[in-house]
């Protein structure tokens, strides 16, 4: 059963697990579950996605009940209007904040060329240095960083922290394979360490101010403990536990 974490009239929205697919796509045909159709087969009826997660991305994800109260959120995040906070876990001590202005050239099957402009601001919440070797060196260091994303690209913050070099960890496509690697052997963590936390939006029915949140999965909230981060992550007005 997916977990449902908001529903009113017109919208429902789920904590999307890590490797759950919002709907079935031309890459992913031998995929049997996807959240879309696991969603209607939960509640009886036709769901319809406003905006999407990667498969790898845990948290948030919100569908409209029917085509009418799909379009006006479809075109608020054409619009960039809703807040989207997230948590992740990168490689390095990233800066203690900023905001990366890189372009976002699209995925070859998409029928675009040309670079598309692309927001992410950033705040490094903590850090942490282990005493396990990683490639060369003899520690390894990596941030908790929180990341609120002013466009929506394909794979946009994973781009833009490999473009920084401070790759999310657990990214297979857009990360530095040795670290994912260490995470799942010495940490036991398999999935990417990225988690939408909140989402906020005005409700296009009823004017109200809507606040979404998802709790992280269970392995990323492990490894801030692990971290010490405990502290960190209760401050955070965005996450739930």
């Amino acid at each position: 059963m997916l977990e449902i974490i908001y529903e009113d009239a017109q919208y429902v929205a789920i904590n999307k697990p890590n490797g759950l697919l919002v709907h079935r796509t031309r890459i992913a045909e031998e995929k049997k579950e996807f959240a879309i159709q696991l969603l209607r087969d939960q509640l009886g009826y036709r769901v319809h996605a406003v905006h999407r997660l990667d498969r790898g991305t845990s948290g948030v994800l919100l569908f409209a009940k029917s085509p009418e109260a799909t379009a006006p959120l479809v075109k608020a995040f054409s619009e960039r209007q809703p807040d989207k906070t997230y948590f992740a876990i990168v490689r390095g001590y990233a800066p203690e904040a900023g905001t990366i202005d890189n372009p976002i050239r699209p995925d070859k099957d998409n029928g675009l060329k040309e670079p598309q402009d692309a927001l992410t601001h950033f705040q490094r919440l903590a850090t942490v240095e282990l005493t396990i070797p990683v490639g060369r060196y003899q520690t390894s260091r990596y941030s908790l960083v929180k990341v609120k994303p002013e466009t929506g690209r394909m794979h946009q913050i994973r781009k833009h922290f490999a473009h920084l070099r401070h790759y999310i960890v657990g990214d297979k496509k857009h990360g530095d394979w040795r670290h994912n690697r260490m995470f799942l052997e010495e940490l036991n963590s398999p999935f990417m360490l990225l988690h939408s936390a909140s989402l906020k939006f005005e409700h296009p029915f009823t004017g109200e101010q809507i606040e979404i949140k998802a709790r992280m999965p269970e392995n990323m909230l492990r490894l801030c403990q692990q971290f010490s981060w405990e502290d960190v992550l209760q401050a955070q007005e965005e996450l739930v536990f």
